[in-house]
């Protein structure tokens, strides 16, 4: 770089001119001028230096940019020549370097491809960092929305542009083939406008289809309208049956606004009648909001804060604990997915900087058997810079090698991920390896590169030349001599490790934990299904809709190989559920003194169908009619928390709406007080449950559950079997109500424990790796100081150590980095395991017998690894070993 000699341009441009301007002068001075004249007149030849000057400097600059350049790319595409062929003369080496960064680029780009999926992807809605959901809070704990408290909310706020209500539900949808169950919603006006997409086709609903008696109007979601109608764009203005009844479809909306592979599939208006807009006690609704251009989120608090104190003093009874508040929409459409992938990222970061430090490891082994050929090129005038931006491109281009190994592995990996995947995790089946997966491999590759690339090239390009050429290209180091960057690679290796192994042995340990815990119920044998009544046909007759559900358990247990069969609100491991507020005769009738509980609406065999038992008490039976006592079964739980250190069986309590008369307390019976059930999750303690007959369940909870009950079928033999049986037993009932959501009760534990399962697996697998690395790693630095060592090993043989002597020499060689990693690795642990708190069940994040098993393994894996060539050190004959001195 000839360029770099050179004096400053400034400083050239005026040794130019002065030289042109003397030569002129001269010529002036011969042609009789004096010398006075004649500097006056070149200098009037020449016009305004200055300017001359700057474009002279402006030329120069241009040529000077251009030269350096051109030198720049020739000297690169000489030294990635030179890359490529000494990557190809070391085949083993390089192939071992390259799928060690591979496996890292791979794991890490697969990892982040669906953290990009799912978390860092924005979405496809209009500005959506402006979303909000916007809910109630109970004591503390989020709760929806009761449709009275949204329509005076509306009336009242000011801050926001838009919102709408959404109630999630489902409609029997009858075609010319075999009637389906379709997960929808219904909308309050304003739903598209608030996430801003407007239809691929049609429109969407007016502000006067939002009114009782005019909601007849459906929008599809562009899945169905493929699966179910055939792409058909003529299908906009024909009548569809949901539940029973036409609905008129007005509009189809695009692609993109199927949010998840299981996000409702049709949307018709909510249609509040004045009755459900005075309602303030049921709470049903999610409230999407857009806030006005300009509003702050401390403005849309006190706004709402307002308004809560305003409901609390207008509806007492209703209101009484009454707050809002406001979370990013985006926040809770992720849920704790976020989380959870962001740990695997982590995890698979700690892996690949394993993986960089095994190539450094390499690299510095390379290095050294170099060291002749870098110090030749030095002595021929290569300076330090040039020698490290040779090895610098050497490493760049393995780790590009790597990068394109790595996104194949990458292309695995995600359909791997995809297939073990727990379900619901939304936009997941949407990771690819797009643009910015790609860019983002790319930066890792090169990352890479200079992660595990330059320490050594430094190291490299240091050593002195006459140093280098005494030691003959051997790389030899003295008696005594320690290899502390190799060793501290070994630390990094170990420590990352650790972190690891504990994050993953916490997760095997809580699973182990969770298969201990009892559920309180036999899921075994047992089949659940789904129905859901129409509300065309079944609204208006609540003791049709009782018979149908009886009538359904009475033809169920006719089925061969059934031998109990109930129907419920709810099932275990089932997601939604309907809770309510349960007030202990003897309070009085305030809020304050209210007990939230789950409700489950019951035939009498629901207990012996799940193997429940009923501890004390009796289960619900033919007196459990309309018109006799009300009586109510409670879970431990329950009764506990109604009455604290009291038995609760026959004592009575009142739900929060008054009675038939409008004022008393409708109080019932506890006749019976059942085993807790881990009804949603088996990490998740027993909730508050309480039993109602079916007979005796009020009017208006039929509008809660939506006429929608499960069916549950047990069996000695394969619950599987009895799906045929279930759906010609529904057929002939109802032939346009249709079994869905069909599961085994193992099936759904199973789906329960899926996201843990997946982090677990993951976590795990990323363990291993990591492990498998960190002993490759200790086995390459041992095997390094063996071949480094290997004259005076001989001369220690000759003048009489014993092949254990030598053993012993080989192996303290890798025991004080190893037990410095691990000592780093476990302090570490105990607070990085913080990021798994919420995952664990059963252990503490500190947990000393995964920390005392992960130590052991990974310092026996680590031994192991340094006893191969330690043997192989004991074996050198002595006599050879000398000649090589």
């Amino acid at each position: 770089m000839d360029w770099l000699r050179k004096p400053p341009l400034d400083q050239e441009v005026a040794e130019e001119l002065d030289f042109h301007v003397e030569m002129r002068t001269r010529e002036y001075i011969a042609s009789g001028m004096t010398p006075r004249e004649a500097r006056e007149r070149a200098l009037t030849r020449f016009g305004n230096l200055e300017r001359v000057s700057r474009t002279c400097q402006d030329i120069g600059g241009r040529r000077d940019t251009e030269m350096r350049r051109r030198e720049y790319f020739s000297e690169l595409r000489q030294d990635a020549t030179f890359a490529i062929r000494q990557l190809a003369a070391y085949p083993g080496f390089t192939l071992i370097a390259m799928l060690t960064l591979a496996l890292g680029i791979g794991a890490t780009t697969a990892i982040f491809g669906a953290v990009h999926a799912v978390v860092l992807r924005p979405l496809p809605v209009h500005d959506p960092g402006k979303l909000l959901f916007v809910t109630e809070t109970w004591r503390g704990r989020p709760s929806e929305v009761s449709a009275g408290n949204f329509t005076d909310m509306m009336a009242e706020q000011g801050v926001f542009e838009r919102a709408t209500a959404v109630q999630y539900a489902s409609f029997n949808l009858s075609t010319d083939e075999n009637p389906e169950r379709i997960i929808g919603a219904r909308v309050s006006d304003g739903f598209f406008d608030v996430f801003g997409v407007a239809p691929s086709i049609g429109r969407v609903f007016r502000r006067d289809e939002d009114q009782p008696g005019s909601e007849l109007v459906v929008m599809l979601s562009h899945r169905l309208w493929v699966r179910r109608f055939g792409a058909d764009s003529s299908i906009v203005g024909k009548p569809i049956r949901l539940g029973g009844q036409p609905y008129t479809v007005v509009g189809v909306m695009p692609p993109h606004f199927d949010l998840t592979s299981d996000s409702e599939e049709l949307w018709v208006p909510i249609a509040f009648t004045p009755e459900r807009q005075a309602m303030h006690d049921e709470h049903y609704l999610t409230v999407v909001a857009r806030p006005k251009t300009g509003v702050t989120q401390a403005q849309i608090d006190d706004q709402l804060k307002t308004i809560g104190e305003s409901l609390k003093k207008r509806f007492p009874r209703d209101n009484a604990e009454l707050a809002f508040q406001t979370r990013p929409f985006a926040e809770l459409f992720v849920g704790d997915t976020r989380n959870r992938l962001f740990v695997l990222l982590g995890a698979v970061g700690l892996v690949l900087l394993i993986a960089c430090s095994n190539v450094a490891n390499l690299l510095l082994a390379r290095g050294a058997s170099r060291g002749r050929e870098l110090a030749i090129r030095a002595a021929l005038g290569a300076g330090r810079g040039r020698i490290v931006r040779q090895l610098i491109t050497e490493n760049a281009v393995l780790a590009l090698v790597a990068g394109m190994a790595g996104l194949a592995l990458a292309w695995w990996g995600i359909r791997s991920l995809l297939a073990i995947a727990p379900p619901r995790i939304p936009r997941l089946d949407q990771t690819a390896i797009n643009g910015t997966v790609l860019a983002f491999a790319l930066g890792v590759s090169v990352v890479s590169s200079i992660l595990f690339g330059l320490a050594p090239a430094l190291r490299a390009a240091r050593a002195g030349v006459s140093e280098r050429l005494k030691e003959g290209g051997r790389g030899q180091a003295g008696p005594g001599h320690r290899d502390w960057l190799r060793s501290t690679l070994i630390v990094s290796e170990v420590a990352l490790a650790v972190l690891l192994l504990v994050g993953a042995g916490l997760l095997i340990r809580s699973a182990v934990e969770l298969q201990r815990v009892r559920p309180g119920f036999d899921p075994a044998g047992v089949l659940t299904a789904r129905v859901s009544l129409p509300a065309s046909e079944y609204r208006s007759g609540r003791d049709r809709a009782v018979a149908t559900f009886e009538r359904v358990v009475e033809e169920t247990n006719r089925v061969p190989g059934v031998t109990a069969a109930a129907v419920a609100s709810h099932v275990p491991m089932a997601q939604g559920g309907n809770g309510n507020g349960l007030i202990p005769e003897g309070k009085p009738f305030d809020m304050k003194y209210m007990v939230q509980a789950r409700l489950r609406m019951i035939t009498p065999d629901f207990f012996d169908a799940l193997r429940v038992p009923v501890l004390r008490g009796r289960v619900f039976d033919s007196r459990d009619r309309r018109g006799a006592q009300k009586v109510m079964i409670v879970s431990e739980t329950l009764g506990a928390a109604l009455f604290p250190g009291q038995d609760p069986l026959g004592r009575r309590v009142a739900c929060c709406e008054p009675g038939p008369d409008g004022k008393s307390p409708d109080y019932k019976l506890i006749v019976g007080v059942a085993r807790d059930m881990r009804a949603t999750a088996l990490a998740a303690p027993p909730p508050p449950d309480f039993y109602l007959p079916i007979q005796q369940v009020p009017d208006e909870a039929w509008d809660w559950v939506q006429r929608s009950m499960y069916v549950i079928a047990r069996t000695e033999g394969d619950p599987g079997a009895l799906i045929p049986s279930l759906k010609k037993v529904m057929a002939g009932i109802d032939q346009d109500v249709p079994l869905f959501n069909i599961k085994t009760l193992e099936e759904r534990m199973a789906d329960s424990l899926a996201a843990a399962r997946f982090n677990t697996v993951l976590l795990t697998l990323l363990g291993a790796i990591g492990l498998v690395l960190s002993a490759i790693g200790i086995y390459g630095v041992v095997a390094y100081f063996v071949t480094q060592r290997t004259p005076e090993i001989g001369v220690r043989m000759a003048l009489g150590a014993t092949r254990s002597d030598v053993v012993r020499l080989v192996l303290s060689q890798a025991v004080v980095p190893v037990a410095t990693g691990l000592a780093i690795g476990v302090i570490g642990s105990l607070g990085a395991t913080r990021v798994l708190s919420s995952q664990l069940v059963g252990i503490e994040q500190r947990d000393p017998l995964t920390l005392l098993a992960v130590v052991l393994a990974l310092g026996a894996t680590a031994l192991l690894a340094a006893v191969v060539p330690a043997r192989r050190a004991a074996g050198v004959d002595p006599t050879r070993a000398l000649l090589q001195t």
